[in-house]
């Protein structure tokens, strides 16, 4: 079956690629890319429409098969989603109708259209933890996803735990949601004690360090982040340092009064968006990665951590014990002191160490890009040809 619509040469798939902007991908915008990335080259035959909301870069446009499309307007708000996907995605494909329209972002058209929708769903977070966004982006997310998620004809997700969510939540048939999983790239990979003594001269004084990696969203418990870190330099350890990679979109005034009252916190190092090769060293020159979650829909960075031969400490909570198995210390997001055990465990305990990285790097093998495209085009297939 997929080989016979791989030579078909009147299909074509229309895919909401907003999320692809040069130098600042993360979780939705790594999905989107490896993802068509891999169907792009796989299937040279069938088309591809990218739908852009502002002017592309070239690098996105993957091959002679992809054919980009701006959109107006930039949608980076509420009010602008609506306008979006309401007027400017339906008016498209209306007027060029396409077999099926991908979303990676899981935003559609509610409007009625003759081409079949897909949305990923990574998580429904703001159901479980709306404090956790501003009121308006709150009050959209609310009422739109769950129609989204009746509308699609099917629904792709990156974890079991988020189908379950789904289900339970919006009262969406199990049969209709895929789960595809995420991956994480192959660039990264174990590095030599001597790249690892470098990355350390120049990021943390030579020093050992923990990291973060990720969005400055109260839903990632940097709260949590500062205070068990604290704890495990004045309990356990002072020598270490903290390295916190992403950017300050999201800065709170907890975080900032979490920030200010930390005994040690000059040990906290922000070293801003970091990608490929840099992001790789940084990862794999850590003593381990800190990523305890409140909320993941699925958690991209603990397998870049197995990836990179770094142990890891995650969170009890949501999808993370499905991704990490048993390859990874569990922590409540909110035993602080446990946290800080478990980084005390990691740093001192060169067997359980070994340990860890053994079965991180068997449990990485699950998590590919390659796996997520191929059950992404499976989904493809089910909505195209039912």
């Amino acid at each position: 079956m997929c080989d016979k619509l791989a030579k078909n040469f009147q299909v074509r798939i229309a895919v909401n690629t907003r999320f692809l902007l040069p130098g600042r991908l993360e979780g939705i915008g790594w999905f989107t890319y490896h993802t068509l990335k891999i169907l792009t080259d796989k299937y040279p035959d069938v088309r591809f429409t990218f739908l852009f909301d502002r002017p592309w870069d070239e690098e996105f446009v993957f091959g002679p098969n992809v054919t980009p499309v701006k959109l107006f307007p930039p949608a980076r708000h509420p009010l602008l989603w609506y306008w979006y996907f309401e007027h400017s995605v339906h008016t498209y494909l209306q007027r060029h109708p396409h077999d099926v329209f991908l979303s990676p972002d899981g935003y559609m058209s509610l409007r009625h259209c003759s081409t079949p929708q897909i949305a990923v769903i990574h998580d429904i977070n703001f159901e479980h933890h709306p404090e956790f966004l501003p009121p308006l982006v709150r009050k959209y997310y609310r009422y739109f996803f769950p129609r989204f998620a009746h509308k699609a004809k099917k629904i792709a997700t990156v974890s079991q735990w988020s189908k379950n969510d789904l289900t339970a939540t919006y009262g969406v048939p199990s049969d209709k949601i895929h789960v595809v999983y995420n991956g994480a790239s192959e660039i990264f990979k174990p590095i030599s004690e001597d790249e690892k003594r470098a990355v350390q001269t120049k990021v943390s004084q030579g020093k050992p360090f923990f990291i973060f990696i990720g969005a400055f969203n109260p839903r990632k418990n940097i709260e949590g982040l500062f205070r068990s870190f604290d704890l495990f330099c004045s309990k356990y350890m002072e020598d270490y340092r903290l390295v916190v990679v992403g950017e300050k979109m999201h800065w709170t005034h907890h975080m900032d009064q979490t920030y200010l009252a930390m005994q040690h916190r000059e040990k906290v190092l922000f070293v801003g968006r970091k990608q490929g090769e840099e992001l790789n060293q940084l990862l794999a020159s850590a003593e381990a990665l800190w990523f305890v979650s409140h909320f993941e829909g699925f958690g991209i960075p603990v397998v870049e951590a197995f990836r990179a031969g770094v142990p890891v400490i995650t969170s009890t909570a949501t999808s993370l014990p499905e991704v990490g198995g048993d390859a990874a210390l569990y922590c409540s997001p909110n035993d602080y002191e446990l946290i800080a055990q478990s980084m005390y465990r990691i740093a001192s305990d060169e067997s359980l160490r070994r340990t860890l990285i053994s079965k991180g790097f068997e449990r990485a093998e699950l998590f590919t890009w390659k796996n997520t495209a191929d059950r992404l085009w499976n989904t493809v297939l089910e909505a195209v040809e039912k």
